[in-house]
Formats: C-alpha cells, structure tokens, sequence
C-alpha cells in the first residue's frame, strides 16, 4: 500500500521544511485574518502561511467572535482571510460560526478566502454542494492527490498529502463552485480535494496543507492562493485600509505572540548552588532513598528516578519540615501553602496559579549550579488533568458532574531546597543545596551515606496480610463507550479521543507485618517489575504517586537559548524473544493505525509550541521505533524555541519552558484532536475525574530548565498526614484504598475488542506492585 510505503521511508517530510519559495511581493505587509474554528491545528496553518508569504502580519480569531455585521467593518483592513480547519460539521451553526455568512458578502464587501477542510465544506455547501460522510473515515492518512497543474497548483507536482476528515461533499449540479483536485479512495471512490467558485476569490483544500507529512501540496500551494488573491485584488482594484492604532486594541498583537504574563524582575539576591561530589559507586538509588526516610510512610517524599535506560539521573529531594508545600485545586481563589508544620492561605486575587508560580519561581531564579546537572533545586511534584482542561477554557463543573469526592489537589508541588542527584552513567553521587551556609546539612549527608550497609541482594519486602480486591471497570460499559466515541469520530467532531477509565484496588488486613511505609514497598516492587525511564514516588500528602511511564511530555532546556521538546509516543509492544527490532519496526511503522495515531499527536504537539514560540518548530524524528527495558515504542521528537528577532514579551523568555508546560496541557497523547473538542467529548463518556492520572509529574528548576513526564503505568491514593498512624493501629486495622488509569486511543480504526484488551495489558505492570498475577486480575 502505498500510504505504507511512504510513511515507512518517511523521507517525504523532511523537506517540509527546507523547501522555500521566493514571491514576488505586491503589498507591502500584508495583513491576514485567519479565522479558527477551536482546531488543534491553527497554529501550523498560521506558521505555514508566514512561510509562504514571509511579511504577512498574521491576527487570529475564533469563529464565533464576531457575528459577520461586526466583521465586516474590519475585512476592509485585512488583504485575505483564511479559514481553518475544525471539529463538526459545516452545517452546524455553533460549529461553523462567522465562516459561513463570508461566502455570501456582497460585491463591495468580497476579500480572497482560502479554506482548509471545514472551510472546504463550508465553501461548497454554501453554494450547493451535498455533504456526505465517507464510507471509511481519513484521519491521519495520506492520500495521492490529482489535479491538472492550473490554478492553485500551478507548478505543483505530485502532492502527497494528510486528510482528517469524515464529511466530504458533491458538487453534482453545481454551477459555482469547480472542483480544481480529486484523490481516488477503494473505499470512498473519488473524493473532492480542492475547490474555487468561478466569480468570487474563494479557494480551498479537504486536505492538510499544514501537516509534517503533507508532500507537495504545503507551501506552493499557498503561495499560489496569495499570488490568484493579488491579482484579483489588483483587478477589481481593492486595496486594504491603513491599520490604526485602535484596530491593535481591538485585535491584539498580531500572531505569534506570547500570550503569558510577564513577572517583574526581583531584585533578591540569591547565593547560588553550593555543590558536592561523591564517587559512590556502591550505593543505589534506593539506598539512598531509604537513607532519607522514604519508609516512613507519616512523612513526604519525592523521587524522580532514571529506572531504565535511556533516562540516566535520578533525583531525591531531601525534604524536612521547613519544606514549603504547595496545593491548589481548580477553582479556588487561594493557594495552600505549608510550611512547619503550618498551613496557611494565600489569595491569587486577579491572577491564575500559574501566575503566582511564575513569580515565586522567578524570586528564586539561580544561574551557577554545575551545567551538567539536570536540576539545582526547585518545585517537584505533579499537575493533574483538570488542570490542563482549566487553561483549555472547558467547563469543569464537580458538584453537576458527581466529581467532587475528588480530593487529590490539581496542582501538588514542594519546594526542594536540597537535593541527591544520581547519574547512572558515572556512578556520582551530587549533594546539592540552595540553603545559604548549608555546611552542617553536607556533612551529616556525607555522614550518613557513609554509615549506609553494603549493597545486598534486592529482595521483595513483605506487604501487610490481605488478598488486593481488584475492581476493573465494565467491559460493557467501556465497550459501549468505545462505540459511542467512534460514532464522535464518523460524524467529525474528533480525529481520535483517548478513552480512558480507572481501576480501583481495595487492600484491608488487620495484620501489619512490617513499620516500613507499605506504599514505598510497593513502588521498588513495581520498579523492579517494570523498570522505566520516567519513574516515580511522590508522597505529598493528600496524595501518594507511584509512577513507571515510559513518556517524556516536555523536557526545556535552561536559558538562555531554551529548547523545548516533546515526544509523544503512539504505538507499542512488548518485548519478547521472537521480537526483534525488524518485527517490532513491521509491527508499529508498517501500521497505518499506529503512524496515524501518531501522527496526528504530532501535529497537535506542533499548533501547541507554535502558539507559545511561534515560527521555529521542528520535528526532528518522526515515528522511530526506540528500544526501551520492557518494549519497543513509537516515538516522534518535537522541538520549538523562540527566534532572537520576534520581539516577544520583555522578561519572559527566562521561563519559556513553564509557559509553554501550560498552553499544552493536558497532553494531547491522552486527549485526542482537536483537543478542546476532544476534551469535551471525553467528559460525556467517562464516568470519574481522571485526577492524577494523564496529567504529568516531573520539576521546575530554579535554574530555568525543566522535565515532566505523563502520568500514565501509575497509580495513586489518598491519605491525609493524621490517617496514617491511625492506619497503624492494630485495632483499627489496615485498610488501602488506590486507582489506576488505563486506556487508548479510539480511532476510527479501532476495534472494540482488541482497545479493551489493550487497557487490560496496560493494567498488568502496575497490578502486579500489588501482588496481583495476570490470571488473577484478568479472570476479573
């Protein structure tokens, strides 16, 4: 097939690009109104568009911003629109917005129009066209595209392009709009690809021309629409009005922006890192932990470990009681903050928490730690999903929606002022800490590593007595909500939307073998079970995490210069024997339901660094099949950084990495696309609040850098501080109470059957910390 073949040789979108155009300039600047209709692809269309016209000063607004009598007094100033893509329906007015009432303008009111997929539709069915679904479903696909090499492909050569869509339309009987490309599906015949109307300048295209793997049909494309609107422009002799000052403060700042908030600049002086190096290559990373109290369950404790290659440190933030501890959850006006055994309330007032992070952050920025640490100090903790769905302006109502028993905070932070960073590699042992005149904290440490026994044998530890009862959710119920979600699909309301649903475990014994913290217990057995690169064990109460994900979310590097980057993983399976890397490689990239899920993260991925850094947004590695301990995963590599000449936001820039953490939360591996939609969606057919799960975990350092990793192979449970010692009295008994979140993503590919066996394997790593074997919990 040759969509297979295309994608496996993957040489097509590398020279996405390398290519430029050079055209041919009439106007001076100008101005273009790109008109989105809430798609998670906006962005790369903006940045394709700055591509092919490199002057062009770029606004963008939501479809239903303005009604078309407020739009019309300002399309004289713009010299084209562009309509984006979308999920819905042309037909649907909540969906479509403004865009429909812009093909029936009248003569003094016509401006050149370019349309992508909804616009398309829109386009054609505004002017008689039928809408149809397709038979089979193009999301994340690629198609060959025909055309005659006239008109918006003049010059163009073969196109092999993405489509993501389930609707297309027939021009039968229609004498303004002419159809300019075609594709030829097997299942779907011949599909319309391309469109204009015969009098007035309205272009459009079904397919992407802004995704990674369009080939041919991108930037020329583009450059062809801008040269066919100025000569119409010049021939009916329309010429844009002069922008003023109060269009910028109606509009804004033209795009890209960075639309975050700008902290004043401190003027503390902090006395830096102060720094020890160990050579003890005899200690493990559990040692350690364990040295710094990790088995005493009453108290906090962070770990973020390198369990398995080719992550390589691991951090142990050494915690005491004078550790600020910071919880917030969506929706309150304050931030808790507890420190010494205190706990207190702070009002965010006008601001939101990631503001007030920002701020407190950037009153503790420090420049001289060891550049070849990953972390100096700083918050370590975790974010949770909702409040990645609060920055996406959803609406999360916990009392309407039965949530409310939630009581895990969405923001579960602490400050580490002292730190042990392991590196694999070397063996080294780094003492860190940002307390100034620290000498007595270094020598104790030093002391007590020292006085730390031989490694011996690493042996599971007993849990307390009593069998786990484990409570799957409904195969019925999850099946039928698979179903649900694909009929979202086939109607165009999403490309794909991550289903998920959670496992709660059940643990209740009157017997308590052992004082050490039967949670720390069960996270070195799910380590040494499924050992990953992004592991950890986050004790902050309320809420304990107990993490073994394979997925990086964001990692940024330290200012200046900061590169951000993302790799999303879609597609994976476990290692065994007979499965070498040939038929793992066969088995994931010669997939087209792997390569689509996959790509269409990655394109998701781009319109969210796009948003925040603007033009300069890679991809470096697309679907690479990478070696982990336990499995062979389907990776993209995705990098953004600001240019030096964009005139962002002054004083921002130093925390690029968190600006851009908040723009692309949730992760859009566990939500779908578009992303909003999705989000939305995925609220009507799951039964609880994911919380904890698909959300992230990771640090932000004082030195600017960051990690956050996905919170998925995890599980998590609550406990308030004053439960545990009544936990450990023997006449109350033993009673734990922890959920898992498993799922997939449903495409239009997807079997039923085989996406809840997927959520069940998915299960097993985490299930088996818990003592449970796959027999066990499978019979379930």
């Amino acid at each position: 097939m040759f969509y297979c073949q295309v994608l496996s040789s993957l040489f097509f979108f590398r020279s996405y690009h390398r290519r430029t155009y050079n055209i041919d300039m009439t106007i001076e600047h100008p101005r273009l109104l790109l008109i989105d209709s809430y798609d998670s692809f906006t962005h790369n269309l903006a940045s394709l568009f700055r591509q092919a016209i490199p002057n062009c000063v770029l606004t963008i607004i939501k479809n239903d911003e303005y009604n078309i009598s407020e739009l019309r007094a300002y399309l004289p100033y713009f010299s084209a629109v562009i309509v984006g893509p979308g999920p819905g329906s042309p037909d649907n007015p909540e969906d479509i917005g403004v865009v429909k009432d812009l093909w029936k303008l009248k003569d003094e009111d016509v401006i050149p129009v370019f349309g992508v997929c909804l616009g398309l539709q829109s386009l054609a069915i505004e002017h008689g066209a039928v809408l149809k679904r397709l038979n089979t479903v193009k999301h994340g696909q690629l198609s060959h595209i025909h055309h005659h090499g006239t008109d918006l492909f003049r010059d163009v050569g073969p196109i092999h392009a993405v489509r993501y869509h389930s609707l297309h339309v027939e021009l039968k009987n229609n004498e303004d709009v002419e159809e300019l490309a075609w594709t030829e599906d097997d299942e779907n015949g011949k599909v319309v690809m391309a469109v204009h109307h015969k009098s007035s300048p309205f272009w459009a295209v079904q397919y992407h021309p802004e995704s990674v793997c369009t080939e041919g049909g991108g930037l020329r494309v583009v450059s062809n629409f801008w040269r066919l609107a100025q000569s119409w422009s010049t021939r009916v002799g329309r010429r844009p009005a002069p922008w003023s000052a109060a269009l910028s403060d109606t509009f804004g700042r033209p795009w890209p922006q960075v639309a975050f908030s700008s902290p004043a600049p401190t003027s503390r002086k902090h006395p830096g890192v102060a720094t020890l190096v160990l050579d003890h290559s005899d200690l493990t990373v559990v040692d350690i932990c364990e040295a710094f109290g990790a088995s005493q369950e009453a108290s906090r404790f962070v770990l973020l470990e390198s369990a398995a290659k080719p992550g390589r440190f691991s951090i142990v933030g050494c915690l005491s009681s004078s550790t600020l501890h910071v919880k917030y959850r969506v929706g309150d006006t304050t931030v808790s903050l507890t420190k010494d055994g205190r706990t207190f309330h702070e009002a965010l007032h006008s601001q939101d928490i990631w503001t007030w992070l920002a701020i407190f952050m950037r009153s503790r920025a420090i420049a001289d730690g060891n550049p070849e640490l990953p972390f100096w100090g700083g918050f370590i903790g975790s974010l949770s999903y909702e409040l990645g769905v609060q920055t996406l302006h959803v609406q999360l109502d916990r009392a309407e929606k039965g949530f409310s028993d939630n009581k895990h905070p969405d923001v579960n932070l602490v400050f580490v002022e002292r730190s042990v960073v392991i590196d694999s590699q070397t063996g080294k042992i780094y003492l860190q800490s940002i307390v100034p005149n620290d000498d007595k904290w270094f020598s104790d440490t030093i002391t007590k590593l020292q006085a730390l026994p031989p490694v011996q044998a690493s042996n599971d530890s007993p849990l307390p007595v009593g069998k786990p009862s484990i409570t799957l959710p409904s195969k019925t119920r999850y099946i039928s909500r698979i179903n649900q979600a694909k009929e979202h699909l086939f109607a165009g309301d999403s490309y794909e939307l991550c289903l998920t649903a959670q496992t709660q475990i059940s643990i209740a014994s009157t017997g308590f073998p052992s004082a050490s913290s039967t949670s720390w217990e069960r996270y070195k057995r799910l380590r040494r079970r499924n050992p990953a690169p992004h592991s950890a064990y986050l004790r902050l109460h309320p809420t304990t995490l107990l993490s073994s994900s394979p997925e990086r979310f964001l990692s940024y590097t330290r200012p200046p210069g900061t590169v951000c980057q993302l790799r999303p993983i879609k597609g994976t399976i476990r290692k065994a024997p007979h499965i070498t890397r040939a038929v793992a490689e066969q088995a994931l990239v010669g997939s087209p339901k792997e390569v689509a899920e996959n790509l269409m993260i990655v394109d998701l991925i781009r319109h969210d660094l796009h948003g925040v850094v603007g033009d300069d947004v890679k991809v470096r590695q697309f679907c690479s099949v990478e070696e982990y301990e336990t499995v062979w995963q389907l990776v993209s590599v995705v990098e953004g950084k600001l240019k030096d000449d964009e005139g962002f936001i002054s004083g921002s820039v130093d925390q690029l990495g968190w600006q851009v953490l908040k723009q692309s939360l949730p992760p859009g591996s566990m939500t779908g696309a578009p992303k909003k939609r999705s989000v939305e969606i995925l609220q009507t057919l799951e039964d609880q609040e994911r919380s904890i799960y698909s959300g992230v975990f990771g640090y932000w350092c004082v030195g600017g850098g960051g990690d956050w990793s996905v919170t998925i192979r995890s599980c998590f449970k609550y406990a308030e501080e004053q439960s545990v010692e009544q936990q450990r009295d023997h006449t109350m008994g033993f009673h734990e109470e922890w959920a898992i979140g498993a799922g997939g993503a449903i495409t239009a590919l997807s079997d039923s059957e085989a996406e809840w066996e997927e959520m069940i394997t998915k299960l097993q790593s985490v299930l088996r910390a818990f003592g449970a074997g796959p027999a066990e919990f499978i019979a379930i």
